[in-house]
């Protein structure tokens, strides 16, 4: 089976210390895959090193077969803090285009803004500014961006951590949604394990620091999800508890 992303013996050293050992890993085509790991682990670490923003000390990261050597063509990337990832002098639709300016023409830039908006559920907020949007449809902003860019990878680094539990709940489902609409392989880092159940076809388990692969365990759960039914099911229980225990050990 073809794999959209391989880690192998990934390791990370910052100075003396290091950050991450011998992590290996993949995803395939369209598969979303949860990291989730003790804090301070290395999660984020390791998300950088996929995107290309460094250099590992080790290992190799591939994307399509080809090694990664600096930013990936075809990734996206949306981050925790929303507040600092868009720019407070720019509208919405200018955050939305502004990682096309360059290499795209103005008219094809301005039609992928609005179809991105409208996939993430802000059609006709294009001419507002962050400060006037609440912190849940800021976040849906940076991902409308990285939609814009039209990925063939997605990694997000804990990207609903700094919102409500209604608007993460919300923001999950849009993940789930979009993902499902565009077709694209999806790695997400997070710190909350019934969020990584909820949204993976399967779960990466990282040890303590430095980090290695505890466990991969598949989710098998229905392909269409939500928020009530899915996380009563008796399958849900049972994988969120063999994450925790997998943390705990």
């Amino acid at each position: 089976m073809s794999v959209a992303l391989d880690v192998s013996g990934l390791a990370h050293r910052y100075g003396p210390g290091p950050a991450v050992v011998d992590v290996s890993l993949d995803a395939r085509p369209g598969e979303l895959v949860c990291i989730v790991g003790p804090s301070g682990c290395g999660k984020s670490t390791l998300l950088r090193a996929v995107a290309g923003l460094l250099t590992p000390t080790s290992g190799e990261v591939r994307v399509d077969g080809e090694p990664v050597r600096g930013v990936v063509p075809g990734l996206a990337m949306v981050f925790q803090d929303y507040s600092r990832s868009l720019y407070p002098w720019l509208t919405v639709r200018g955050n939305v285009e502004l990682p096309l300016r360059g290499h795209v023409e103005r008219s094809e830039r301005q039609e992928r803004a609005e179809e991105a908006l409208k996939h993430v559920g802000l059609d006709g907020q294009g001419g507002r500014y962050p400060r006037q949007l609440s912190g849940g449809m800021q976040q849906r902003v940076a991902i409308a961006r990285a939609l814009a860019h039209r990925p063939t990878l997605l990694l997000l680094d804990e990207p609903f951590a700094s919102v409500d539990a209604q608007t993460r709940a919300d923001l999950e489902d849009l993940l789930l949604r979009v993902r499902a609409e565009h077709g694209m392989t999806a790695l997400l880092v997070t710190h909350d394990i019934d969020e990584a159940v909820y949204l993976a076809d399967r779960v990466v388990v990282l040890s303590p620091a430095p980090a290695t692969v505890a466990a991969v365990l598949a989710v098998d759960l229905p392909g269409t999800r939500d928020q009530i039914g899915t996380r009563a099911a008796p399958e849900f229980v049972h994988l969120r508890t063999e994450v925790a225990r997998l943390l705990r050990r």
